[in-house]
Order: C-alpha cells, then sequence, then structure tokens
C-alpha cells in the first residue's frame, strides 16, 4: 500500500536514493555510464530544501520499504511546474507514478493553476510515453540545461488543468 504526503526535511536521504537510482536507470544510454555509476545520494540530499513554501515535495511512501517515489512542484498560478517526478526503478509500471502526478494535478487545479507545465529529457522516450499517456502534449519549447555537469537537451510538455 502506497501512501503520499508531504516531503520532510530528515528524509532527503531516502529521497536522494529514490532520485539517484532513477536516474541510473532512467538515463541509461542518455547520460554518460561514468557519470550515472558516480552519483551518490549523499551529494544529493544536501540539496533538499523539504520545509520551504515553494517548491514543494510530496513522497509516495510504502508501509514496507518507506519512500518509493516523490514529486517536486513550484506553484505560481496561471502556472504549475513539475519540477521532478521520480520513482523507484524497481516499482516502475506499478501506478505510483500515475498517483504521484493525479496528485500534483489536483495541488496545481487547487492552487488556481490553468497549465501545467514540466520539462523531459530529450531521447527519454519512457518519460514522454508515460506523461502523453496522462494528456500532456509537447509544445514549442526546447532548451539546453547544465544538470549536474552534463549538458542536456530537454523537451517542454504542458497539460491543461
Amino acid at each position: 500500500m502506497v501512501t503520499l504526503r508531504s516531503a520532510a526535511p530528515p528524509e532527503a536521504g531516502d529521497v536522494a536514493r529514490v532520485h539517484v537510482r532513477s536516474w541510473q536507470a532512467a538515463y541509461r544510454g542518455l547520460l554518460p555510464a561514468d557519470f550515472l555509476a558516480g552519483l551518490q545520494p549523499t551529494d544529493w540530499a544536501a540539496g533538499y530544501t523539504f520545509d520551504a513554501q515553494d517548491p514543494v515535495t510530496t513522497v509516495a511512501v510504502d508501509s514496507r520499504s518507506g519512500i518509493v517515489g516523490f514529486a517536486t512542484m513550484s506553484i505560481a498560478p496561471p502556472l504549475g511546474r513539475l519540477m521532478a517526478m521520480y520513482v523507484d526503478p524497481d516499482l516502475w509500471g506499478n501506478g505510483i507514478g500515475s498517483q504521484l502526478l493525479e496528485q500534483a494535478m489536483d495541488s496545481f487545479r487547487n492552487a488556481g493553476c490553468t497549465v501545467a507545465e514540466l520539462w523531459v529529457m530529450d531521447g527519454n522516450e519512457r518519460a514522454q510515453q508515460f506523461y502523453r499517456s496522462h494528456g500532456w502534449h509537447p509544445v514549442a519549447g526546447h532548451k539546453r540545461e547544465n544538470v549536474r555537469g552534463i549538458e542536456v537537451d530537454e523537451v517542454c510538455f504542458q497539460a491543461a488543468l
């Protein structure tokens, strides 16, 4: 049974573990193998701020395994931005991502947002298909961004709320 709730500062390490494991699986073939192998959750945990008003992070918690996914959102009506969403790769396909996404969409709607936006790494077909299956669509926006020292191309997706 997975429940969703707000992340708490002491959970940064658990969220970072999911984040790193997800990157290592999702971006295999898209990012250099040595880069992915060298990712350390402790390095990432220090950058999370779970006690801020914006962005906010929701965690998916399994009663046996602990934190198994998360979604980080920035809410500034009329725009809701899904900044990150990751699920432990051992649990992909079990509906946890859909739960997190629906909760994010509800948060955006409840705050008065009329459009939601996210950026997906170009070439990450699994993620792009996931978002398309939930009513998101690519828009004209493309950008090159430096992500942890690696230049990546990203595609903008939006959904009406």
